[in-house]
């Protein structure tokens, strides 16, 4: 049977002790000046070093040539002391988890008495002193005061609070603390060539962050990974299979998706970790990591030279990449989020549900009224504003001349007919549809418009209640050149809009700028609702009417609504309906509105219950 690395590579001397230099130097230097004290005190995180170090202790005092900081390793109590060895009589480990009561601190004290058989000194290691009972700690207390010359005793504990007061104040308090990852993994690396093992570079983080600082628990999850290694030694894949750490491409895929506003995307990466076997909540941890990781690589890009960061070098140009396309108001609110739906994961019975709503709020900072959301709103126009002042010019195309000189003849022309174009050498006119004010739509995917799309619905309802309510039942389907094509899940939704698409078209005029159309389609219409016919609502010019030429922006049509109220009701009738039937105020579940957000916001659509 193979010895544990954790056992065959056990610290023999302080100095081979690491991570631990404020513990290790200053007991040193007690013991090559010889001044000893009769009582330790070894607290910290479990895995780093406290029992090791006592036993190192103890064959410093009882070597041949001691007491002495470089134990020999060559006489009879330091190879009984030795990590193959039998151990030694003198030296006595005792388990306080098994032996805190009172009868076996009274026992102790009564064998503490007699003289040590071969070695200088009788040394008494209690581990997991934090479980010895308080009477215990009473019944020792007298013999830890005032032990015997050739006595000492040294307690390891991962609670010292618990440890009484009066004990405590008669020892040499030593604190142990985790292991930095920048010592760890070098440490990791000399035990993987001295085993003679291959282990890519990318598996040393997922070892040290598994192992928490633990240079035990990093020790034995490296060798259960040694252990299940082919020839070719240990893999990234095979690691991220058996640690059950979320693969970096799919957080990769999320935060591009997160960084583009893409719901589909996003939620599509999520199904991917659900069809993978993830655990939504592992996923969610990991994904509030790599959120840590872009907030410092943002505030400090040389984070990896100064150790901040341990990953791999090409996923550290792609987290670059990706904290450039964050603003830190972004990052900061994305992280509280997550943060908090850690939480909410503790008690839930569906944590993918909760993790897809998660991901929708990060998307959507219009629909939170928090300052976080209102800080990610501006940074979101600042950005945008910044990209259309940093872009090049538009070659200036000659200035349209007015209407009415648009229709009269070109001047070399000598034919009568004005309303004849001019022949192809000449110098064309401008389109007569043309805007004369607006200027043509900015070249605008629909990743780009769904990103504004709650601050157009939010400059409609400055306007209009009742058409922003209608709006607000759409997404974003595609943009067509200049024509946003919208889908709607009713066709009644859908007909209400392309007749009276005019506040639409004002707000998207004064968030987007430009002049654009507005397409309106239902997913339960056989083809789409053009207004006019067949027209694209907003075809015309943004400054005249949509469907009629006297009509206003607050002038929203009233059609036949339903539950049976007539098209001429008055419009306080109307306005009493709709709050009393609009469904977002009826009471739900906390599921139903997840799911009614998902679908009114993002376009989602509900394929199947998964099994809690």
């Amino acid at each position: 049977m193979a010895l544990a690395l954790y056992r065959k590579y056990r610290p023999r001397t302080f100095a081979e002790v690491i991570g631990q230099e404020h513990v290790t130097e200053p007991l040193s230097q007690a013991l090559r000046a010889g001044r000893l004290h009769h009582a330790y005190l070894f607290s910290g995180p479990r895995g780093t070093g406290k029992t090791s170090s006592a036993r190192i202790l103890a064959r410093s005092l009882n070597c041949e040539r001691g007491p002495t900081p470089d134990p020999c390793g060559e006489c009879d109590s330091c190879r009984a002391l030795g990590t193959d060895g039998s151990g030694s009589i003198d030296v006595i480990e005792i388990d306080a988890a098994s032996h805190g009561g009172v009868d076996d601190a009274r026992d102790l004290r009564e064998r503490a008495f007699f003289t040590p058989l071969a070695g200088r000194f009788k040394i008494y290691v209690i581990d997991e002193a934090h479980m010895v009972s308080s009477a215990g700690f009473n019944a020792l207390l007298k013999l830890v005061e005032e032990p015997p010359e050739f006595v000492t005793f040294v307690f390891a504990t991962t609670e010292p609070e618990k440890v009484l007061p009066t004990i405590k104040s008669r020892t040499h308090h030593y604190p142990f603390r985790l292991v930095p990852p920048g010592v760890l993994r070098p440490y990791l690396e000399r035990l993987c060539a001295a085993e003679d093992v291959s282990v890519e570079p990318a598996v040393f983080p997922l070892v040290v962050r598994a192992g928490g600082g633990s240079v035990r628990d990093s020790l034995s999850v490296l060798d259960q990974l040694i252990a299940g290694s082919g020839p070719d030694g240990v893999g990234y894949a095979r690691a991220v299979a058996l640690l059950g750490v979320t693969d970096a491409a799919l957080l990769d895929e999320l935060c591009d998706a997160l960084a583009a506003g893409d719901g589909a995307a996003a939620f599509g990466t999520i199904d991917r970790v659900a069809e993978a076997g993830h655990d939504a909540r592992r996923f969610a941890a990991d994904l509030l990591e790599r959120l840590r990781d872009l907030i410092v690589l943002q505030q400090v890009p040389d984070a990896a030279a100064k150790g901040l960061l341990d990953v791999p070098a090409d996923q550290l140009d792609r987290m670059a990449v990706h904290a450039s396309q964050f603003g830190l108001a972004t990052l900061s609110r994305c992280a509280d989020l997550v943060h908090d739906g850690l939480v909410e994961m503790r008690g839930t019975a569906s944590p993918r549900l909760l993790l897809e709503l998660i991901c929708a709020r990060m998307l959507l900072p219009g629909a939170d009224d928090a300052s976080g959301a209102v800080l990610q709103r501006l940074e979101r126009m600042e950005r945008r504003l910044g990209a259309a002042d940093a872009a090049p010019p538009p070659a200036s195309a000659p200035p349209a001349p007015p209407p009415s000189e648009a229709a009269e003849p070109p001047a070399p022309a000598p034919q009568p007919e004005a309303a004849e174009p001019p022949a192809p050498a000449t110098a064309p006119d401008p389109e007569p549809a043309a805007p004369p004010a607006d200027g043509a739509a900015p070249t605008l995917d629909a990743v780009a418009v769904r990103r504004v799309w709650d601050e157009i619905v939010a400059t409609v309802s400055r306007r209009s209640k009742r058409a922003a309510a209608v709006i607000r039942e759409a997404s974003v389907r595609e943009v067509d050149g200049s024509t946003i094509v919208l889908l709607f899940q009713h066709t009644v939704h859908a007909t209400m809009l392309a007749s009276a698409p005019q506040p639409l078209l004002d707000a998207v005029h004064e968030v987007l700028g430009g002049s654009w159309q507005v397409r309106c389609e239902a997913r339960d219409a056989a083809r789409p609702a053009d207004p006019g016919g067949g027209e694209p609502a907003g075809s015309r010019p943004a400054a005249s009417a949509a469907t009629g030429a006297g009509r206003e922006a607050g002038d929203w049509p009233e059609p036949a609504l339903p539950g049976g109220i007539p098209a001429g009701a008055g419009r306080d009738e109307v306005d009493g309906v709709d709050e009393v039937a609009d469904p977002r105020t009826a009471p739900a579940s906390g599921e139903q509105q997840a799911l009614e957000l998902l679908q009114r916001s993002l376009g989602a659509e509900k394929i199947g219950e998964v099994a809690p």
